[in-house]
């Protein structure tokens, strides 16, 4: 029984990157021989374990073989025969298939290093070609690797283009294109995500609504990433430069979180609103149709997606005036409109009529 380091451990500490997290594999060892020594078991689908003291995952190393569709279409075999070598064939790109033995020696049977060293992203063997979501992980990794230059192998990408035409993406769930969306989104050069799986032709399944893609469409993600900006905003600053019904219909798609989904919407219906310089009626009802007044956190959100997309529109937009005009109607008391003696149906008009004039005060100065 040998454990070894795999994975993306071995690959950060190699370009001197942090390690955030450790995974293991383990040759030679039974499920019996793990939960005798203490393991974990919680792998539903594969054997995979928790650690009685560090809680790392280890895996026994394991074999695959496709045996239907989608991404859990496969048989495993994880005896005690498979070896480090045969484990490491089945994963996707060669940098992520190195180990380190407990001598700290590295083992790199498919050339991860050289790759490292070339800043190739390149699959292991054909069998990359059995998981779709691979697609999707290859893209994030060119998004997150950017920086520092690596860029997709030729012969790969050409693989992620047969994967595509043979309708493979389409056998996803959304709960996995999601998770790969949302940890590509959240990267330094998140459009790098996009430009990678347009140039796969991997857009029309699960990004139908980005197509026909071109750079311009991303500009507002990447002022995004440079301000370190939060989920909703990226997601938002890409369905801000389609329809609301094109954002219906991705949000859908993609089965994205409430916050995800909520700015993504009010970012389509509002962001060119925002920047056409509105009147004081437009914004108050812009204002009362975005809850402002219960969910001005939101709106705030909303303002900033609206400053990414009118400075790559190059548009001079006062954010300052929309910021002081919320602020300002915001701060109309309407227990005093209550004191003035307004009633019912009243109350509604009249505080209507107040925040309209605190708005004009704002925009006229």
């Amino acid at each position: 029984m040998k454990t070894y380091l795999v994975g993306g451990a071995v690959r950060d500490e190699l370009l001197n990157r942090p390690v955030t997290e450790k995974d293991w594999v383990v040759t030679g060892a039974t499920e019996q021989m793990m939960l005798k020594r203490g393991f974990t078991r919680v792998g539903k689908d594969f054997p995979v374990f928790l650690h009685p003291q560090t809680k790392d995952e280890h895996a026994l190393a394991r074999l695959e073989k496709k045996d239907g569709k989608g991404y859990t279409g496969f048989v495993c075999d994880a005896g005690p025969k498979v070896t480090l070598e045969e484990d490491l064939l089945r994963r996707d790109l060669t940098i992520n298939a190195m180990a380190k033995d407990a001598d700290g020696q590295i083992i790199d049977p498919y050339n991860g290093q050289q790759d490292l060293a070339a800043r190739n992203l390149r699959h292991v063997s054909a069998a990359f070609s059995e998981d779709p979501l691979r697609v999707f992980r290859v893209a994030r990794f060119a998004a997150r690797y950017h920086k520092i230059g690596f860029a997709v192998a030729p012969e790969t990408q050409t693989l992620m283009q047969q994967m595509v035409k043979s309708g493979m993406l389409s056998e996803l769930t959304a709960e996995r294109v999601w998770q790969e969306t949302r940890r590509a989104v959240m990267e330094d050069h998140a459009p790098v995500f996009f430009e990678v799986l347009n140039s796969a032709g991997g857009l029309n399944d699960w990004f139908g609504e980005l197509t026909p893609f071109t750079c311009e469409q991303v500009k507002p993600l990447k002022l995004a990433c440079k301000s370190h900006a939060e989920l909703p905003v990226r997601m938002a600053c890409i369905t801000a430069l389609i329809t609301p019904a094109q954002t219906q219909a991705l949000i859908g798609r993609l089965k994205c979180p409430n916050s995800v989904s909520e700015l993504a919407l009010l970012a389509a219906q509002y962001c060119q609103v925002l920047l056409s310089a509105p009147n004081a009626q437009t914004l108050l009802d812009t204002f009362n149709r975005c809850d402002v007044w219960r969910r001005p956190e939101r709106f705030g959100m909303l303002l900033d997606v609206t400053r990414f997309v009118g400075k790559a529109q190059l548009v001079n937009w006062p954010v300052i005036d929309i910021y002081n005009a919320m602020t300002a109607a915001g701060a109309v008391n309407v227990q005093q409109i209550i004191a003035a003696g307004h009633q019912g149906a009243q109350i509604k008009t009249a505080l209507a009529n107040a925040r309209l004039h605190a708005i004009e005060k704002i925009l006229s100065n």
